[in-house]
């Protein structure tokens, strides 16, 4: 089969790139098979080509909504049908979405791995022809990995319902434990991997020890020219630091998890676009970020492991041109990445205790709960029952893995729309502005039921639709409903708990090792391996991601701060040579090589300064004397 026929008609591109079309060829010939690419890497060409080669539907599962999203547009700007199943979508809609997908309608299905767990999806399923089922992000499954998320567990229940399908699995970070702990995991038929190396030649690694990241990190921006992405560890210090730079005069914007919808875009799309040049985040922003020209990525906050760490910072220099990733460090930040370990990992009696608060919460009794989801504010619990934030939060995501709850702390509820005026009295409407009419038109044509009942839409396909920003679609909602003629719900979040199990008494839960001291012991290590890799000064950067990742280097980067640290300081010893030389030939006199070689400096460093000196004419040398000249 000619793939790359398929790769010119509807990517424009006449080869493949680095292992891309090997990955290909083996999902195409039935094997289960995991791809390690490094960011920027290609990776959504390995599945969306060989959907399209292949009979049947391919069943995407990726933890990114709006990665879906995002791709399902662009796939179906090319004329590829693609459509997603996704929090937020009515029950119609995902039945819909469902059977097109069971008559062979949509050639590649995104879904949640929280989706494929769910009855209606497993039995629709059951009457599709999956032609193969790709698990991105796949290192999620692990538990030894550094991003495990329990709802991908439930995928090998897939495999029973399509045991024909092979599993084409796909990550950018990984290492030896979780390569082959991702294989079981999913059932592999036999070990079959297939690895690009992630060795990004263009990127300087560099490490700055720096007591006042602030104005370390104003003046890296200052030298550096170039789109930049700036990491920090909380919500409230994007804003800060987003402030900082724009007092500096560097435009800059903030984004983290909690901001609305609209907003997020809004500032997403800002910085895309260039209008701003330094976007301030939590590790909420960049996967399914795909902006070739981002000229630097700074750590002001280190993440912690060193598989985050080479993710966020690959996200530098994807058009191949030169580009930085700097981690700024201090001797605080050793003590603080330490302390995420308890805070991650709180005492047993704690989560215990967080377990039958949540019951008293929402008031659920001994042997009863399971099917139940309830909103939840945080906040109050903890206010009522006098708890720490921080330890709730971990013991929440603990109670999850140990399968008694879900708890999803960012849900998206999508936007909501109905008319409040009959179709007829729109027709009167006379004082509407032309893109006030052209939403409303835009609307009309892609949804029905608008006037019987709130149905949900995309703020970014009526933009789309109506020629205009998402934004302008957003302040033309909300001036329709202070008119009165819609009323418009925008995007929210709504956190909420599901209860998997019957409830129990809290002092019979049983936290078990496998999910409470191997996890912790893990944390651990990679912790101390991040920590490592910002103290280590004697060891070239790039050399120490990659073979942490277990790929084996043979020559230094030659870019980073210990590689062109250790550059300065052979000039300096040869200079200091040099001027050794010369000062013992100043008297004149021919003197032979060894009195120079008696000097006190390492035998290679002298050779180096003559060889230096030789060439730029300070001395003659006839074989056996030096002179200076």
């Amino acid at each position: 089969m000619d793939y790359r026929q398929i790769l010119r008609e509807y990517w424009g591109y006449d080869n493949f790139r680095g292992i891309q079309e090997e990955i290909i060829q083996s999902i195409c010939s039935g094997k289960d098979t995991l791809g390690l690419m490094p960011t920027g890497g290609g990776k959504s060409i390995t599945f969306q080509v060989p959907a399209l080669a292949l009979d049947g539907v391919c069943i995407v599962i990726t933890p990114l909504i709006a990665l879906m999203k995002d791709q399902v547009d662009h796939l179906k700007a090319k004329g590829i049908s693609a459509a997603a199943i996704y929090s937020g979508m009515t029950r119609n809609e995902i039945l819909k979405t469902l059977e097109n997908a069971v008559f062979g309608a949509i050639k590649l299905l995104y879904v949640s791995p929280e989706r494929i767990g769910s009855p209606l999806f497993q039995k629709k399923v059951s009457h599709m022809h999956v032609s193969f089922i790709t698990v991105d992000e796949a290192h999620c499954i692990s538990q030894w990995g550094y991003d495990f998320r329990p709802a991908y567990l439930q995928i090998t229940n897939l495999r029973k319902i399509k045991p024909e399908a092979p599993i084409l699995a796909l990550t950018a970070t990984a290492t030896h434990k979780v390569i082959d702990d991702i294989q079981q995991c999913l059932a592999f038929r036999e070990k079959n991997v297939f690895r690009m190396s992630f060795e990004r030649k263009n990127l300087a690694y560099v490490v700055r020890i720096a007591a006042d990241k602030e104005a370390e990190l104003v003046h890296i921006l200052q030298a550096v020219p170039g789109c930049a992405i700036v990491y920090v560890r909380s919500r409230k210090k994007t804003k800060e630091i987003a402030q900082l730079l724009q007092e500096n005069n560097i435009t800059a914007t903030s984004y983290h998890a909690g901001l609305e919808h609209v907003t997020k875009t809004i500032r997403q799309e800002e910085w895309m676009s260039n209008k701003v040049r330094v976007i301030v985040a939590t590790n909420a922003f960049g996967m399914g970020i795909d902006k070739p020209d981002v000229r630097l990525v700074i750590h002001i906050d280190g993440p912690d492991s060193i598989e985050a760490y080479f993710q966020e910072a690959g996200r530098a220099g994807r058009d191949g041109k030169k580009a930085y990733a700097v981690l700024l460090y201090n001797s605080v930040d050793a003590r603080k990445l330490q302390k995420r370990i308890d805070d991650n990992f709180p005492p047993k009696d704690y989560i215990r205790k967080v377990y039958d608060s949540l019951a008293y919460y929402f008031q659920i009794g001994i042997d009863s709960g399971a099917g139940y989801t309830f909103s939840f504010d945080i906040n109050k619990f903890c206010k009522i029952y006098q708890l720490s934030i921080t330890y709730t939060l971990s013991s929440l995501h603990i109670l999850s893995q140990l399968g008694h709850i879900v708890y999803e702390d960012d849900p998206s509820s999508a936007a909501r729309i109905q008319f409040l005026l009959s179709r007829n009295q729109l027709y009167y409407l006379d004082h509407l502005t032309p893109k006030e009419d052209a939403t409303i038109e835009a609307i009309l044509r892609l949804y029905g039921g608008l006037f019987n009942d709130y149905v949900y839409i995309d703020e970014q396909l009526i933009s789309q639709h109506a020629g205009l920003s998402p934004q302008e679609v957003y302040l033309i909602l909300k001036g329709l409903t202070e008119q009165r003629i819609v009323h418009f719900i925008p995007q929210r979040k709504m956190p909420f708990i599901h209860y998997l199990r019957n409830r129990i008494d809290g002092f019979r839960l049983n936290i078990t090792s496998e999910v409470y001291e191997d996890r912790k012991l893990e944390y651990e290590k990679r912790i101390q391996a991040f920590i490592n890799y910002a103290e280590n000064s004697h060891i070239c950067r790039s050399r120490q991601l990659l073979e942490y990742f277990g790929e084996t280097v043979q020559k230094d980067c030659n870019q980073c701060d210990v590689c062109l640290g250790e550059k300065q300081h052979i000039s300096d010893k040869i200079v200091a040579c040099q001027t050794a030389i010369i000062q013992l030939l100043r008297d004149g006199k021919p003197h032979c090589t060894a009195e120079m070689h008696a000097l006190p400096f390492a035998q290679k460093d002298i050779e180096k300064a003559m060889e230096q000196l030789l060439n730029e004419e300070h001395i003659d040398f006839d074989g056996t004397f030096m002179q200076q000249k």
